[in-house]
């Protein structure tokens, strides 16, 4: 069943990094009654991740980096192993993952393959993840990766694919994103 929702107020409370805004709406809930609610919603617009990966040699490269939310919320030392990703700015997803994928890693790829796209947090966050894989040799390498902004400090993992698929049963992968790449990569055989 696909309530009737109507917008009645938005409000925009921060829009310092990204924009949180204030709903106010009213929805036809199950009994056919209309009920008025306010809930919060971040936005911070739409991303894209990849899970590179090598079948010749049964590798993935993966990134280290600091990440805020995870150190105030127990990650103790803040840093967080992930699947190369980015914010899709102006972009469409796959020239998105391109781009990121040669500014994080420093591989230029040029085949992607889109597997899903996925809410990540869809109480509280606007954001579509569009989720992709893709085949990387050593001759794509074009640079060092890390990122391009003076705040990106990435760090750049090649990891043969059973040790990073044990990394989470380990604990030392905690990231969503790349946990269901992994997962998908084992699922499917890629290796």
């Amino acid at each position: 069943m696909t309530p009737a929702v109507k917008i009645l107020k938005k409000e925009i409370l921060s829009a310092n990094w990204y924009k949180l805004y204030k709903y106010t709406f009213t929805f036809i809930d199950r009994q056919g009654q209309e009920l008025t609610q306010s809930r919060e919603a971040y936005d911070r617009g739409n991303g894209a991740t990849i899970l590179l990966y090598n079948k010749e040699q049964r590798t993935v490269i993966l990134t280290r980096q600091f990440r805020l939310p995870t150190f105030v919320n127990g990650n103790e030392n803040g840093m967080l192993i992930e699947a190369c990703a980015g914010l899709l700015d102006l972009d469409n997803p796959e020239d998105c993952i391109r781009r990121e994928t040669e500014e994080e890693t420093g591989y230029r790829i040029s085949h992607v393959q889109k597997i899903f796209e996925v809410y990540m947090s869809p109480g509280s966050v606007t954001e579509i993840l569009y989720f992709f894989i893709g085949e990387y040799s050593h001759e794509q390498k074009v640079n060092e990766g890390g990122g391009v902004d003076e705040d990106e400090n990435i760090e750049v993992l090649e990891l043969d694919f059973e040790k990073a698929y044990g990394m989470i049963a380990s604990g030392e992968i905690r990231d969503a994103k790349t946990i269901m790449l992994l997962q998908y990569a084992k699922l499917h055989n890629i290796f």
